[in-house]
């Protein structure tokens, strides 16, 4: 059982501003790990530079960084400040995106994703140490480019990974991979690719949870977003990989044709079950720690929005976070909730 457990910030609904608070709960729930994301919503390395200062005790990790979306002198920069602020706490996920996010909303061709993560990765980890780079990638040049405040803890960097290729490389050159939308029984099928991983190579998934009692809605969401992203391309061709050709061959086909509504209906109850974790917290928590069983390092919440805390607001968030809170932290008799204040 691992003994790291994250969770994915920021938190909905909640100003930046008052994040102080919602980091607080989750420390005290026994998160050890914050990890950001960047869509359409806030950028992956301000809601972490807040919990830099405000909860110097947690770990810190962009999940994920699009590779891109920034130059590679920025997105060295934006790590090494980071590290700085957060020394030898902050870990650099970077991923290929989406031909929707890179494309066209940030009007940069998604060209040639494998090779642009590769060089990325070849950049950075010099750079970070603080080296000059100089010289021709594959997919972009690099002239004399130094950090002026290169990080006296160079954060490791982790690769957002799907299939073989992905997490081959992952394995090969990167000090960790970051997975997203597979079931706890998938994992295996992952980790089997990440033949020669060096030692303290991290294994990261983030996992979406639902903690409601209401069935219902949370295959409702669930439809939703399984229709949204296990359409995009890369997706599909990674659960077609895990073998899930026959129970969303109709998805495909509906969203191909323009139905959405049909595709929505099209996701099998099982499906929704195993990507979407819902219940009760308590039994989420159960279900989020068969990914730690299965060889999952720092399992990552994804917390999706409920009726009980849009009707609880604050202090049905802080309840909620304290009873997600890693099974270590509930045997050794943490209090019983963690409330925003």
């Amino acid at each position: 059982m691992t003994n790291r457990w994250g969770f994915t910030v920021p938190l909905t609904g909640v100003p930046l501003a008052e994040h102080a608070a919602g980091y607080a709960a989750l420390a005290e729930a026994g998160f050890t790990d914050l990890w950001s994301s960047e869509v359409n919503g806030t950028d992956a390395f301000t809601p972490l530079a807040l919990a830099a200062a405000w909860q110097p005790g947690l770990r810190l990790g962009t999940a994920i960084t699009p590779v891109f979306t920034r130059g590679p002198g920025l997105l060295a920069m934006s790590a090494a400040a980071l590290a700085e602020a957060a020394p030898g706490r902050f870990a650099l996920g970077i991923g290929a995106s989406s031909p929707v996010v890179v494309g066209d909303w940030n009007g940069v061709p998604y060209t040639e994703p494998f090779r642009r993560t590769r060089d990325l990765l070849r950049f950075l980890r010099p750079a970070l140490r603080g080296e000059t780079v100089d010289g021709a990638f594959d997919t972009f040049r690099v002239r004399r480019f130094t950090l002026e405040r290169p990080p006296a803890s160079p954060p490791p960097v982790l690769l957002a990974a799907l299939r073989p290729g992905m997490l081959r490389l992952a394995a090969a050159e990167a000090d960790g991979v970051i997975l997203n939308w597979l079931a706890a029984d998938d994992v295996a099928q992952a980790l089997a690719e990440l033949t020669g991983r060096g030692p303290g190579f991290e294994v990261v998934a983030r996992i979406f949870v639902c903690p409601t009692e209401d069935a219902g809605y949370a295959r409702t969401l669930g439809r939703r977003l399984i229709t949204s992203y296990l359409t995009v391309p890369a997706y599909a061709e990674f659960h077609r990989w895990l073998g899930r050709e026959d129970v969303l061959g109709p998805v495909w086909a509906a969203w191909a044709a323009g139905d959405r509504r049909a595709a929505a209906a099209a996701v099998p109850d099982e499906v929704v079950d195993a990507l979407i974790l819902h219940g009760s917290p308590e039994r989420c928590r159960d279900q989020v720690r068969r990914y730690a069983d299965a060889g999952v390092d720092v399992p990552v919440l994804a917390l999706l929005p409920t009726p009980e805390v849009a009707a609880g607001g604050a202090a049905a968030l802080g309840e909620l976070i304290s009873r997600l809170g890693p099974p270590s932290a509930v045997d050794a008799g943490r209090p019983a909730e963690a409330g925003l204040r």
